[in-house]
């Protein structure tokens, strides 16, 4: 990810990569020759980068295991700006702690949820404004790996969907039986959970790590949104042989589903292009960017908070009480005990 990061800074008029740092020297090394690093700006350490050379903004493109700690050290070192890879901690203790001290030292701490700059998502979000669907009553995902790796971008949209509303409980299961590491973090095989926001939106959504249908089979789309006079549909998926949109609208008494046209779908790399875009024009215009720490932690808290459901058998209501990474401690004492992968490692 740090290489389409930095092609998203080399395409801005304003940033110029001036130096990064790799536990791996060679990794390192690689990077700086590929967008003309001098010798002297490549760390091995991120701490001696910081001292060195301090940047104004910096990008986390590390696991999450490691994006909190990183992340504070940054705030204290005085950088203007951070643009951090989902999702945004191991557990959700540091995850708040991000958030707390980027606000503490004024810094800008943004999350890479690129896929709010799809205009399939701007257009879906403009249909649901206009009022075509009516009012707002259910949205809905499906997610492949987990609802921690791929589930963060799909719960985000959600809340983007809807305004950016707190959700007031949630309430889920999920099932782990073979081991599924990404990027060294623990994601379930499959979940369902069920969710309601403080404005009285509800949310269904599935993961299915298996890619053999599962829960997420229930819902066979990206993301869904239910009005009170239509349905919205992103990325919906269907047989093998057949060619969806990546938007679709449907009206109570339509025939069928109607085709909304769009410039692009759910997956490019130009998303982060336009995400990094904006989150410099918000750190020079002093603007709150809508990726934001506190945006990523209303997604974060549903994530963790479903987890914790799973933990303890029963909803959950917000706002989340727990620090730790409930998925990860259920592994550590036994509760879940997954099978090593037939691919073991990570991806």
């Amino acid at each position: 990810m740090a290489y389409h990061h930095a092609e998203g800074y080399e395409k801005h008029d304003a940033c110029d990569l001036v130096a990064c740092a790799d536990i791996v020297p060679e990794n390192a090394a690689a990077f700086a020759a590929q967008y003309d690093i001098a010798e002297d700006r490549v760390f091995e350490e991120y701490e001696a980068m910081l001292e060195a050379v301090r940047p104004d903004i910096v990008s986390l493109c590390v696991p999450p295991a490691v994006h909190a700690s990183i992340a504070i050290d940054c705030c204290r070192a005085g950088v203007d700006a951070i643009h951090c890879e989902k999702p945004m901690a191991q557990t959700y203790g540091g995850a708040r702690l991000m958030a707390q001290e980027a606000a503490r030292h004024g810094v800008q701490l943004t999350f890479n949820h690129q896929r709010r700059f799809s205009d399939a998502v701007r257009t879906a979000k403009r249909l649901l404004d206009d009022g075509e669907i009516g009012e707002l009553e259910r949205v809905e995902f499906s997610a492949p790996v987990g609802i921690f790796d791929y589930g963060s971008h799909s719960l985000d949209l959600c809340n983007y969907f809807n305004d950016e509303t707190p959700a007031d409980w949630v309430l889920a299961q999920v099932d782990y039986r073979e081991e599924n590491l990404v990027f060294g973090s623990h994601n379930e095989n499959q979940a369902v959970l069920m969710w309601e926001y403080e404005n009285g939106v509800h949310g269904l959504g599935t993961s299915d790590a298996a890619g053999d249908g599962g829960p997420a089979g229930a819902v066979r789309c990206h993301n869904r949104l239910i009005g009170s006079d239509g349905t919205i549909e992103l990325g919906p998926s269907g047989d093998d042989d057949e060619e969806l949109p990546a938007l679709r609208i449907r009206r109570p008494g339509d025939d069928g589903w109607t085709t909304v046209e769009t410039e692009d779908g759910l997956h490019d790399w130009a998303f982060i292009d336009r995400a990094i875009a904006e989150n410099v024009r918000c750190l020079e215009e002093d603007e709150t960017p809508e990726l934001g720490a506190h945006n990523a932690l209303n997604a974060t808290e549903l994530i963790f908070g479903a987890w914790e459901s799973a933990r303890k058998r029963g909803r959950v209501d917000f706002p989340l009480a727990v620090d730790d990474n409930p998925l990860d401690a259920m592994v550590e004492d036994g509760a879940l005990n997954p099978e090593p992968a037939d691919d073991a490692g990570d991806e």
